[in-house]
């Protein structure tokens, strides 16, 4: 028995790859499921509070981009913590015998505290690191380039450097991707996607539904950051031809620093637009994101599935599932 395919659509659900586990997000609150070492699945629903929900005006379209962004990141990094608690990725047995040096000494003196202050240094450390890589470097590279052209490429140093970023961006994850651990977090991403597919296909959320699903869907974080990426070289083109701004590096940099709100904005109105539509517009300016998702989404296997359809069920509305219930007994 198929759900109401077109109902389905009208959901908007969405989830994030955890430590052995999933995080999905609904109307109504986000759940997280996790892989326990004992191989249970423990699934814990969280409340979740925008703060659109208190000042209106940042609910309003190509503002709602920007905070949404930054309360999905802050939202993200909390699941990401509690389920390499619940995974037992913390938990050091300093008898274990195959546990390193390094890794006993941790367990023996480090306490949350420690760890707390470790993990903020090493934020603050990605976000220079980011900057670096994101910013500085390609418009060091492309300075270097145009003083070697004679200013020939002046006017197309946005289009260059948006090259340059996306190309960092694919090694970089072409590179972790090789780690065994965030290998199967990508299949736990992969996982995600298929049953989000699943159910709005109007499918009932079972692993063999989920398994003949796409892994590679419009709405991804992956298929974001290019659509950001995309859009930054437009306006930076913009800017690029109709001012001398980009003559003076700092100021080059300050400028696109600034417009990474409105960036922000246009790139999230469309992803939800990309979400509900499928023309060729969308089709092409998703194409990259989803090209990349062959690298960031890996096939997942009946148990991470199993991982995926508990989150997902958990996030949905009273009157669904009781239909999912019905579905499963029928």
């Amino acid at each position: 028995m198929n759900k109401n395919k077109e109902t389905a659509c009208k959901l908007s659900i969405g989830g994030q790859a955890l430590i052995e586990g999933i995080m999905m997000q609904g109307p109504n609150g986000a759940a997280i499921s996790v892989r326990c070492p004992d191989g249970t699945i423990d699934t814990e629903k969280i409340k979740v509070k925008h703060i659109k929900d208190k000042i209106k005006f940042l609910g309003w379209p190509f503002i709602r981009g920007v905070v949404n962004y930054i309360e999905s990141m802050v939202f993200g990094y909390k699941c990401l913590m509690i389920s390499a608690d619940k995974s037992g990725l913390e938990d050091v047995d300093v008898n274990d015998e195959n546990a390193s040096k390094l890794d006993k000494w941790l367990g023996e003196h480090l306490n949350k505290k420690v760890m707390g202050v470790i993990t903020g240094i090493a934020s603050i450390i990605g976000v220079l690191l980011a900057f670096l890589l994101f910013f500085y470097l390609p418009t060091a590279a492309v300075n270097f380039l145009n003083k070697l052209c004679d200013g020939a490429i002046t006017n197309y140093r946005a289009i260059f450097e948006g090259i340059i970023r996306m190309s960092i961006f694919v090694i970089y994850i072409a590179l972790v991707s090789l780690m065994k651990d965030i290998r199967r977090t990508f299949m736990y991403h992969g996982a995600e996607h298929k049953t989000i597919f699943c159910y709005e296909n109007g499918l009932e959320l079972t692993v063999d539904n989920v398994k003949k699903q796409s892994r590679f869907h419009p709405r991804c974080g992956t298929s974001f950051i290019f659509v950001i990426i995309i859009i930054s070289v437009i306006i930076s083109s913009v800017i690029s031809v109709t001012t001398t701004l980009h003559s003076n590096n700092l100021l080059w940099m300050g400028v696109k620093l600034l417009i990474l709100p409105l960036v922000t904005g246009c790139s999230y109105e469309f992803i939800k637009y990309a979400g509900r539509h499928n023309n060729i517009f969308v089709k092409v300016l998703a194409a990259p994101g989803l090209w990349m998702q062959r690298l960031t989404t890996k096939e997942p296997d009946d148990e991470m599935i199993e991982v995926a359809i508990a989150a997902f069920k958990a996030v949905l509305p009273d009157e669904e599932k009781d239909k999912e219930k019905a579905e499963d007994e029928a």
